[in-house]
């Protein structure tokens, strides 16, 4: 008789009562790159089934664990479990010591030491103050179409119902509140082909794109408060593509525009507003998000800000990336970004996180949840 048990593949083990460096390297060093969460998703579900106050619930390669206290509120608090590609930095290191401790290698950052974080909470946290959702989900790092959390909002919507909602985003241990909206567009520019031996019996697409160009370059973008919070605006060309060979006038040019506006406006408003900007061509819109305004007056959100900042020290501040806290205002959740990490070296090949961020994000999160 065959072994059938010899087939089924080993769960890595991670533990979740193991200090946060330790639990921070042995997810970074179980590889996640979008598309390949698997092993690391049934890690993590085979981890939190060990405790009895969550239950276990999952989609694909999002796992969600909550208590069921019978709390008056309830937060969710959420992370994504996929990274960009690898670099070469991995396996992770530990470089220098104490307070100068940083933790090197993919998803340091962005954001598995923000997802240690939330589960060494779900499993200590037995009795929290408010009842927790905690969602681990998948495909965050590629198109939103695929995005874990979009998938389970549109299967799953009572898995997310919740009163205030975290995003373990990189923030550099401080709150940063809402976040700016994206739209990008394919500003088309024609021309006429022609043999580059007579030029003069065509017109030349890429030149005519200098004309977009410049208005971009005379472009400046707007710092719109929100709430109490500035957000910097950007308008930038981010891809250009024309022409079909090297002896032959362009007969079209196309420059992408990525346009990131204040969560004041909404997508309709700031795609009139591109428009209006590139006057006179053909402007097609390719894809859109809107922004999350802070929600900083919500007193659940409130009381959340006061007690981290309790902690971590600072001011909120505005996110200008575009972050799932979006994917929450839109089902009528106020939400922020708080985890460890500068977001600046967020996908670079020297991603790297102070080990002071994730015991600072930890204790922040726990005070606010035992408070």
């Amino acid at each position: 008789m065959s072994d059938t048990t010899a087939d089924v593949p080993e769960v890595p083990e991670l533990d979740l009562s193991a200090d946060l460096v330790t639990l921070t390297r042995g997810l970074c060093d179980l590889p996640s790159v979008s598309g390949d969460e698997t092993a690391l998703a049934d890690a993590v579900e085979h981890a939190l089934s060990r405790y009895a106050h969550l239950e276990i619930l999952r989609d694909g390669d999002t796992v969600v664990a909550r208590t069921a206290t019978g709390r008056p509120t309830r937060v969710v608090v959420a992370g994504h479990l996929d990274t960009v590609p690898i670099a070469d930095n991995l396996p992770t290191r530990l470089v220098g010591e104490g307070a100068q401790a940083e933790l090197w290698g993919r998803g340091t950052v962005d954001m598995k030491g923000g997802v240690a974080v939330q589960l060494a909470l779900a499993a200590a946290l037995t009795a929290p103050t408010h009842d927790v959702t905690w969602v681990f989900y998948d495909h965050e790092e590629v198109a939103s179409d695929l995005n874990g959390l979009g998938r389970v909002a549109d299967a799953h919507p009572d898995w997310l119902a919740a009163d205030f909602a975290v995003l373990c985003e990189p923030t550099d241990a401080g709150l940063e509140g809402g976040c700016n909206g994206t739209l990008r567009v394919e500003v088309r520019v024609p021309g006429v082909a022609a043999h580059s031996a007579r030029a003069w019996a065509g017109v030349n697409a890429v030149h005519g794109a200098g004309e977009v160009l410049r208005r971009l370059e005379a472009y400046e973008p707007a710092s719109v408060e929100v709430e109490g919070l500035v957000y910097r605006e950007g308008m930038n060309a981010v891809l250009i593509r024309g022409g079909v060979a090297t002896n032959v006038i362009p007969d079209s040019c196309v420059v992408t525009v990525n346009y990131r506006f204040a969560p004041s406006r909404s997508p309709e408003e700031a795609e009139a507003h591109v428009r209006e900007l590139f006057a006179g061509y053909e402007v097609v819109r390719t894809d859109v998000a809107a922004g999350a305004r802070p929600g900083l007056d919500d007193p659940t959100a409130a009381d959340f800000a006061a007690a981290v900042l309790a902690v971590t020290g600072g001011e909120p501040a505005p996110k200008y990336g575009w972050t799932d806290v979006a994917r929450f205002s839109a089902l009528g959740i106020p939400a922020v970004n708080f985890g460890p990490g500068d977001p600046m070296l967020a996908h670079k090949d020297d991603e790297r996180c102070p080990v002071w961020q994730l015991t600072a994000c930890h204790d922040a999160l726990r005070a606010w949840l035992t408070a």
